[in-house]
């Protein structure tokens, strides 16, 4: 890595977490104090966002908005190799939505109470009862508006290649009765690929494809829609990210 380059990797490392922090100040008080919109304080996570990708050096390009109804909910699927998937989408795909995340981010202090009141929705990842209720409890609120994003593989991929998806997503978009829009993120992986920590600057090309309608699937259709989702996808990555 070039010495301007790693400079720069490790100003983005060291002012992460910081920027992380004020993020979440800034938008607890806009809430709690200021504007009060879930809408109007995504502004700040957008922000934090679009200075994480420009301090590695990182243009970001979307594709195929044409396919996205400014006043439809979705639930986006893509795949994930790299952190700055959600760095880049974050900052500049062009939809209001919010994250699904893993209950235990929302005990952070500080953090899990802006995640809380900006409108992120949390999901037991553990088995069971507890997953199925906080799967319904998404869905719920998914159906009342609220789009999200998902990574249907389940966890970064450890090569850049996209990995089976599970059937979570497919399931959650039946049970939330809202079509699922596939998406790729490449060029990422080259970006921050898994274990790594200094990103490298470079282009990330967020594609977005067709939505695929679930209002007339049943829980029984998730693996065949999953099947479906990955194809999409697939279809949406460049070639070298996909498995021959």
């Amino acid at each position: 890595m070039a010495p301007l380059q790693t400079i720069r990797g490790l100003c983005t490392l060291i002012l992460a977490p910081i920027l992380t922090f004020l993020v979440s100040v800034f938008s607890l008080i806009d809430l709690l104090w200021g504007r009060k919109s879930q809408v109007k304080v995504q502004v700040f996570p957008r922000y934090w966002g679009r200075i994480l990708c420009h301090l590695a050096g990182v243009r970001v390009i979307v594709e195929g908005i044409e396919h996205i109804d400014p006043q439809q909910t979705y639930i986006f699927a893509g795949n994930h190799c790299s952190q700055y998937d959600i760095f880049s989408f974050q900052g500049y795909f062009p939809h209001d939505f919010r994250w699904i995340a893993k209950r235990e981010l929302f005990r952070i202090p500080l953090l899990g109470q802006a995640m809380h009141r900006v409108g992120y929705i949390p999901i037991d990842r553990s088995h069971g009862r507890r997953a199925l209720k906080s799967l319904e409890e998404a869905a719920k609120r998914i159906a009342a508006g609220s789009s999200v994003l998902i990574f249907p593989e389940g966890t970064r991929s450890d090569n850049g290649v996209l990995h089976e998806f599970k059937t979570g997503a497919a399931l959650l978009a039946i049970k939330a009765g809202v079509p699922i829009i596939p998406l790729s993120f490449n060029g990422s992986y080259e970006v921050l690929p898994k274990g790594k920590l200094l990103p490298k600057s470079g282009k990330i090309t967020i594609r977005i494809g067709p939505a695929i309608p679930t209002d007339l699937c049943k829980a029984s259709d998730k693996q065949a829609l999953a099947r479906t989702l990955q194809a999409a996808v697939e279809k949406l990555l460049d070639e070298h990210y996909v498995q021959h």
